[in-house]
């Protein structure tokens, strides 16, 4: 697929240092440099190698947004709250769209690209998860926060596909979660306690994850397991650049 637009989230909390950025000597953390790029730079250069004709940052940090005016990518405002500034900054650029995330270091055309052939025709909406296993292979002892479903344990990929309009409506249902992230009870309420009962008892699958979101959102929604276990490794903690340091540095 070619000719989607793509955003990339790099926002920051106002007033909380970024204990990652300041561990890799950058006022940002998609400023930090591996093998003399920035991570915002790898991560435009990979969305244009899968076919991205459009890419926007989404950032209010003046550096990131300077870097990004070398890299030839546009710059939208950050909103209040990453689901807020997809909103806006989706409505700008229009569907289809790919959504990540400025530290996803590792990411390489190849595998955005597998993961828009992989998404089914009928879907809406679609987000990429690896299976431990596959991660485990790639990257040996790294620590990633697993969802344990029924059918395996699984680690988000930070990368999100918007097919149309319509898709908006999973974006509508995250806003209503982040805005209740202090109030636990009234997520579990959105999100419905029979759906909370079954991860809690071990029964829920992917499918089933994937079907109840879309139904709460009004769309049809997908989850695709991807067979790249570096897609998993963004850059969240220090000891995850000190991983990606080491891979990059490893490649030939």
């Amino acid at each position: 697929m070619s000719g989607f637009a793509a955003l990339i989230l790099a926002g920051s909390r106002a007033g909380v240092t970024d204990a990652v950025a300041a561990y890799g000597g950058a006022t940002h953390k998609a400023l930090i440099r591996l093998e003399g790029r920035t991570l915002l730079s790898r991560v435009a250069v990979a969305l244009r190698d899968a076919g991205a004709a459009r890419i926007a940052v989404v950032s209010s940090h003046p550096e990131v947004r300077a870097e990004a005016a070398v890299l030839g990518v546009e710059v939208r405002d950050e909103e209040a709250g990453p689901s807020a500034s997809v909103k806006v900054a989706g409505e700008h650029l229009g569907t289809p769209l790919l959504v990540t995330t400025a530290d996803h270091a590792l990411l390489q055309g190849d595998w955005v690209r597998r993961f828009l052939d992989d998404v089914p025709t009928e879907a809406d909406v679609a987000a990429l998860v690896a299976a431990r296993a596959t991660v485990e292979a790639a990257a040996p002892g790294t620590e990633r926060t697993w969802i344990r479903l029924a059918d395996g344990h699984w680690s988000g990929c930070n990368l999100f596909y918007l097919a149309n309009a319509r898709a908006m409506g999973v974006v509508d249902l995250w806003r209503r979660v982040e805005a209740e992230r202090k109030r636990p009870w009234r997520q579990a309420q959105i999100l419905g306690l029979g759906m909370l009962a079954r991860y809690a008892l071990g029964r829920l699958t992917l499918k089933d994850a994937a079907a109840r979101l879309g139904t709460l959102a009004g769309v049809k929604a997908a989850i695709v397991e991807t067979p790249y276990g570096l897609a998993s490794v963004d850059v969240d903690k220090p000891a995850d650049l000190d991983l990606v340091r080491r891979i990059v540095a490893s490649l030939p």
